[in-house]
């Protein structure tokens, strides 16, 4: 059954647009919990733009569901994984100035530094994933990295959906495959939402977990966060 990781990256940026601790990040992420969420995943950036390293050491401390820490694994980000020891690390190339993630690895060019990376982690005992576009060859080379898991980029899938949905989803499910068939486990996340989530999930049903932020955030505005949280449940538990 495919998990809902809740991103809650935007209740931070909400925080921090105002100083002080409104809204309570730590206190939103136990809630997402208790409204029915199966995990929690957060992007710290070392602008600290949004979710902080001190978020992610608090977070740890009270979060009863699977953790999932994603970013560019630069020595700062390894150094705060290490000490947290999340349950999923999820590595995606992104700049430093990056408003959001926007590619997935080439995981056969960056190959040495994506090994090193994977290697580090999991002895550490943590679940790593790798953050790639829906291309079959990207998805081995993220098997030759010694991954768990890979995590389709979906924000083409997404922009697609309304036009050709069919079109849209068939890399997907080539790259989902694949990883299937390498013994890859398959979370996918960006632009994921109330209209095309389900579908997604209906074509690839083994996807082991889809991380949500923006959109979820945002249709809690209109329907409130623990309908909202529900509404995204009831998508991939069909």
């Amino acid at each position: 059954m495919t998990k809902l990781s809740v991103n809650i990256n935007k209740i931070a940026v909400i925080r921090n647009s105002r100083g002080g601790n409104l809204p309570d990040v730590i206190a939103a992420a136990r809630n997402i919990e208790r409204f029915g969420a199966e995990g929690i995943t957060v992007h710290p950036r070392p602008d600290g733009r949004h979710i902080r390293y001190d978020d992610v050491r608090e977070l740890k401390k009270t979060l009863t569901t699977e953790f999932n820490i994603e970013g560019n694994p630069i020595d700062s980000f390894t150094d705060l994984v290490s000490e947290v020891i999340p349950t999923q690390v999820t590595l995606v190339p992104d700049a430093h100035d990056a408003i959001t993630s926007n590619a997935g690895w080439n995981a056969l060019k960056y190959a040495g530094f994506l090994q090193e990376k994977v290697v580090l982690f999991r002895k550490l005992g943590i679940r790593v994933s790798i953050f790639v576009d829906p291309d079959v060859a990207m998805v081995r080379g993220a098997a030759d990295c010694g991954a768990d898991r890979i995590e389709l980029y979906t924000e083409g899938y997404a922009s697609a959906y309304a036009s050709n949905r069919e079109k849209a989803i068939a890399p997907y499910v080539s790259a989902a495959e694949e990883a299937e068939r390498l013994g890859l486990g398959v979370n996918a996340g960006h632009d994921l939402n109330l209209e095309n989530l389900r579908y997604f999930i209906e074509r690839i049903p083994f996807v082991k977990e889809v991380s949500i932020g923006h959109a979820l955030i945002s249709d809690a505005l209109y329907f409130g966060l623990e309908n909202t949280v529900q509404m995204y449940m009831r998508q991939i538990h069909i």
